[in-house]
């Protein structure tokens, strides 16, 4: 089952919280409506909820798989900065969200997709930029972006499930994915953590290669 997160796709964009643990509330709710358990894959903002979801309903979910995932607390050395990659993304990920240009975060996602794109780009940017458009959408994704990654870091401990963790080499996100994505692996349980790199690939590594993450994932 694919699940529209709060704000985005079809979903409707009055909720009072945006946090990782309210979305994984939502993660809950639906698997158990389901009938579950479930292995669950989350991108982004939603590993981290994927995480939360893991932890505290260890029942429900018998795994976790997290691509490109905010699941703990960020920080941003000086010397991160003299990376191009990341400069770019981050000036034009900040901006979006504290402007709510719809611009700067189309100009994000030639960064965030480097190299390859997806079948059908133009149509598909297109449809993101009527989405954005529409009431509501783009201050959801605003909130969505303001919300911390602390609660899932939190809970990185109590998870129960063996976790992957799928990165891009050029992900713009972070000045070095690989040592993000190893940072998350290592504040979990021992053992139950394994992180995975997908060459050539930005934030989207499922959408760029969606064979050679699916090949991970199964």
């Amino acid at each position: 089952a694919a699940v529209d997160l709060r704000g985005c796709g079809e979903s409707s964009v009055d909720w009072p919280a945006w946090s990782r643990t309210a979305i994984a509330g939502d993660l809950i709710a639906l698997i158990r409506h389901l009938g579950g358990p479930a292995v669950v894959v989350g991108h982004s903002v939603s590993g981290g909820a994927a995480t939360i979801a893991a932890a505290l309903e260890p029942s429900l979910v018998t795994a976790v798989v997290e691509l490109a995932p905010f699941t703990r607390k960020q920080s941003v050395r000086l010397g991160d900065l003299r990376v191009k990659r990341f400069r770019r993304g981050m000036l034009r990920l900040l901006g979006a969200g504290a402007f709510g240009s719809l611009p700067l975060w189309r100009s994000y996602l030639d960064v965030a997709y480097p190299g390859v794109k997806p079948a059908h780009w133009g149509e598909r940017l297109g449809l993101i930029e009527s989405r954005l458009r529409e009431p509501g959408r783009m201050k959801a994704m605003q909130a969505m972006g303001r919300s911390a990654p602390t609660d899932a870091g939190a809970q990185l401990g109590n998870v129960r499930c063996p976790v992957l963790v799928v990165m891009g080499t050029l992900d713009p996100d972070w000045a070095d994915p690989h040592a993000e994505g190893s940072a998350v692996v290592a504040e979990l349980p021992s053992g139950l953590g394994r992180l995975e790199m997908i060459e050539g690939a930005g934030h989207y590594p499922h959408d760029q290669f969606p064979d050679e993450v699916a090949a991970l994932v199964l």
